[in-house]
């Protein structure tokens, strides 16, 4: 039954995506259309487009803010306290098994609790590794171009496994593409199993992707090898193999052909207009006829950055969190936030890059920030993170001391535990971009440390709370699937 939840999803309509580029603005191809498609180089890169397109739609299917909703709101980013716009407080809370009607398809906590966009995205990568190989070799001007082809769909079904792995844990594991009336119910696949599915691919797309970095339209928003190994690092560390980690991110760091950004406001801030000196992998959302009417920036700008939206922004930063988090000579604290303009909230302008239909005053804003997946900065302290985790600490600590000199800052005093200053490090450069729930949720793993406030504690934890719920309209459709173990206690 997969394979009918993917192609027959509960609503088709995505709110808050305009437009995409030339390489995302086709539809993913149907079984009919597959007879007569995959006769050309350009249908094959169409295909390939495809996937991106899908991941895309899935990241901003919940109002535009899926990613984050996952990666950032239920962390220590955001105020219990100060609320927001509904219902994302209840994300904020870890409240996950809200009921839902199942008639309101529309519903974010109903999108976030399903996996639809996700396998549409797996389903498109199987499509293309089941019919670009069978092309003939006259439809490429070399197998250079195919094997970089289907690198691409080995990588983004590997990232949407393992992004799914840290959402629900064990999944369904779908790897060939079958017609609607051969599908059958599947049921979840172990987390174990679901992240060697990720290796294995990312193993075979090791042989097909290279280390270049693409053209300047390309980069990033296309998958090469200093993706490849972003991906394996951060699957590595999230099975606790930090050997393995290390390795993996050390060879993005070697090869990548990366760099740090300037921590300067007029340099960081490129970072997350996209495709910069910093960037791996990213979902491009930032060209003349792409953006987003929902997203990261709709809930967290106010006016001067956002027109129009006087007041407190719609998702509130607790004033007194970016003081604990940043010293008050840290170059990112001026860069990546506005912690003048707003008594009640600190604004996170990292999203700022707006846009509107026209200078009315009732234009429509548009939000042009690429979905930062994986940079620099984030693979090198991931390294560290390694580093220290097997006993190398010499070696993180200097890592560690690189990162705060980029931000203006002296060596850490090594006053505490260094891999939890390294997380620390991270929640730091890399607040609200997609990674800080996913940060905690290892630190906890490998030393107990909760930070989690209230809403998870060391008990939930253990039982799994952090992994999300099924919603129950999947487990209507697909009768072999099992709620998430916390969740199954809990009726919803």
């Amino acid at each position: 039954m997969i394979r009918k939840i993917v192609i027959v999803p509960i609503c088709m309509l995505l709110f808050g995506i305009s437009a995409c580029s030339s390489f995302l603005d086709l539809e993913p191809q149907s079984n009919p259309t597959d007879l007569n498609f995959w006769k050309t180089e350009e249908d094959a890169n169409s295909g390939v487009a495809s996937i991106y397109a899908l991941l895309r739609q899935a990241f901003n299917y919940a109002e535009g803010m899926s990613f984050y909703a996952y990666g950032d709101l239920p962390s220590d980013e955001f105020s219990t306290a100060n609320g927001g716009v509904w219902p994302f407080p209840e994300v904020i809370n870890m409240n996950w098994s809200m009921a839902v009607p199942s008639s309101e398809t529309w519903h974010v906590m109903m999108r976030l609790r399903r996996y639809d966009l996700f396998y549409r995205t797996i389903d498109q990568a199987n499509r293309v590794l089941k019919y670009v190989p069978e092309m003939p070799a006259s439809a490429f001007p070399s197998e250079a171009v195919r094997n970089r082809l289907l690198g691409e769909a080995y990588y983004l079904r590997a990232f949407t496994y393992f992004y799914m792995s840290r959402v629900w844990g064990g999944v369904p594991i779908v790897t060939a593409t079958v017609p609607v009336d051969e599908a059958e119910d599947l049921p979840a696949s172990p987390a174990d199993a679901v992240l060697a599915q990720c290796l294995a691919d990312i193993e075979i797309a090791k042989g097909l992707l290279s280390w270049e970095r693409g053209s300047s339209t390309n980069r990033a928003v296309r998958a090469n090898k200093a993706a490849l190994f972003a991906l394996a690092a951060h699957v590595y560390a999230w099975q606790g193999n930090y050997a393995q980690c290390a390795v993996a991110a050390d060879s993005v760091i070697q090869r990548g052909g990366l760099a740090y950004v300037g921590r300067a406001r007029s340099s960081y801030l490129t970072i997350f207009e996209g495709q910069s000196e910093e960037g791996i992998f990213e979902i491009s959302q930032n060209a003349a006829n792409e953006g987003t009417r929902l997203g990261v920036g709709y809930y967290t700008l106010v006016e001067p950055y956002l027109r129009g939206q006087a007041g407190n922004p719609r998702l509130m930063i607790s004033h007194s969190r970016i003081g604990e988090l940043y010293a008050s000579n840290d170059l990112r604290l001026g860069s990546a936030f506005d912690i003048t303009t707003n008594e009640v909230s600190a604004v996170c302008i990292k999203y700022s890059n707006v846009a509107y239909t026209n200078e009315t005053a009732n234009a429509v804003a548009v939000f042009k920030n690429n979905i930062i997946v994986f940079r620099y900065s984030d693979v090198r302290l991931l390294q560290a993170e390694a580093l220290a985790a097997t006993g190398n600490s010499g070696a993180a600590l200097a890592i560690l001391n690189e990162v705060r000199a980029q931000a203006g800052l002296g060596h850490w005093d090594q006053s505490g535990d260094l891999f939890s200053e390294i997380i620390e490090e991270r929640g730091r450069e890399l607040f609200l971009e997609g990674h800080r729930y996913y940060d905690l949720i290892r630190l906890a793993r490998y030393n107990g440390t909760l930070r989690f406030g209230p809403k998870m504690t060391s008990a939930e934890f253990n039982a799994g709370k952090y992994y999300w719920p099924f919603d129950p309209t999947l487990l209507n459709v697909n009768k072999q699937l099992r709620q998430t173990p916390f969740w199954s206690r809990i009726n919803m």
